[in-house]
């Protein structure tokens, strides 16, 4: 099968999967325990409790005339009108099957509908919360490789030496810190917590960031940044050091590298040119896991310690608050940027070992 072939074969399958995915998780989102009218209700009727605490304890100074007059009358229960209006504003007031087609077309239309406690347009929620997310998550992921590979290699080309012991004991304390701990410490020390002033505390720019130069600019987002991609980096490089590591122990200890050293081949040749290409398979594969879970969910606790406004964060409080718009919103994004980076990641795999060929990976 050609590239050209394979590339629309996998990009006809994004819509059937989308799909499938968003029906999926619309049954399950109709079984849970409340939602966006319920938590609406509830946020209301502890407004009006909290009133008519306050109304009975001013009544209470002022004499029984005043509380009686001033008595909440919400507090005796939520007008059945009033429930029926939220319903119907929120769409809850049509059948189940009938709310899906209605979301499933604008859908189609690339119409991701309007957030039912921010009254703003989903699209442009996540096209404001978007660059934070490929910030964090482009940065921690290109450094994570970019560490965690070649030091996995040479860990792997030292086995047994001061310098894998060493190493790989850093590495699996580094693993067993949570990233928020690790965050926490780096304020600490750089943030002006209680050491040096270095980094700035929190946010993506600083105040004024629009009236600067470009170059200005530029140094100034990265700057803002090195913190919290630090945080992501430690914490998640030395889990794919010690793969990558035990990957290239497996491959260099196998029949056809020890043939190849036999014959006399240059070790660097047999390193890159055979051990390489079969041990970096798996690594690949994860690639973009790794990416697409930088980019929506593995920054969240980044995201709140440094006051960065992205999708993990924009998630997590649609999911508290039951807002469906931006749920299902952020699942599409979710679902598209994790199809074609998962195509990105089979063109990679034929990349680097040309034998697999896309047949193989269309089977």
């Amino acid at each position: 099968m050609s590239l050209a072939r394979y590339v629309l074969h996998r990009l006809l399958l994004v819509p059937p999967t989308l799909l499938a995915i968003v029906a999926l998780n619309f049954a399950v989102a109709q079984m849970a325990p409340g939602g966006p009218v319920e938590h609406l209700l509830a946020t209301l009727q502890g407004e009006v409790q909290d009133a008519a605490e306050r109304s009975q304890g001013a009544a209470a100074l002022e004499g029984p005339s005043a509380e009686s007059a001033l008595r909440y009358r919400g507090s005796e229960g939520m007008d059945p009108r009033l429930v029926a209006e939220i319903e119907r504003q929120f769409g809850f007031d049509r059948p189940a099957h009938e709310r899906f087609l209605l979301m499933l077309g604008r859908l189609l239309r690339f119409d991701l509908g309007t957030s039912l406690f921010l009254d703003r347009p989903v699209a442009a929620l996540l096209w404001e919360r978007l660059p934070v997310s490929l910030s964090l998550g482009l940065w921690s992921t290109l450094l994570t490789y970019l560490l965690a590979v070649p030091l996995g290699i040479a860990l792997a080309l030292r086995r047994g030496g001061r310098f894998d012991r060493a190493a790989t004991l850093v590495t699996v304390i580094a693993h067993a810190i949570p990233a928020m701990v690790i965050a926490v410490v780096l304020l600490v020390l750089f943030a002006g917590g209680r050491f040096w002033q270095v980094f700035p505390p929190g946010g993506l720019v600083s105040e004024g960031w629009q009236d600067m130069a470009w170059p200005a600019r530029i140094a100034d987002w990265l700057w803002h940044l090195c913190l919290p991609v630090a945080a992501m980096v430690i914490a998640g490089f030395s889990s794919l050091a010690l793969l990558t590591r035990n990957l290239f122990l497996e491959e260099i200890g196998k029949t056809y590298v020890l043939l190849a050293r036999a014959k006399g081949l240059a070790p660097r040749r047999v390193l890159f040119g055979h051990v390489f290409r079969n041990a970096m398979l798996i690594v690949i594969a994860g690639l973009p896991g790794a990416l697409l879970g930088m980019l929506l969910g593995g920054g969240v606790l980044i995201e709140a310690l440094f006051g960065l406004q992205g999708l993990g964060l924009l998630g997590i409080d649609a999911a508290l608050s039951r807002d469906f718009p931006v749920i299902f919103g952020t699942l599409w994004l979710a679902t598209l940027l994790g199809l074609l980076l998962h195509l990105a990641s089979d063109l990679l795999y034929v990349a680097v070992d040309p034998r697999i060929g896309f047949e193989a990976r269309r089977g």
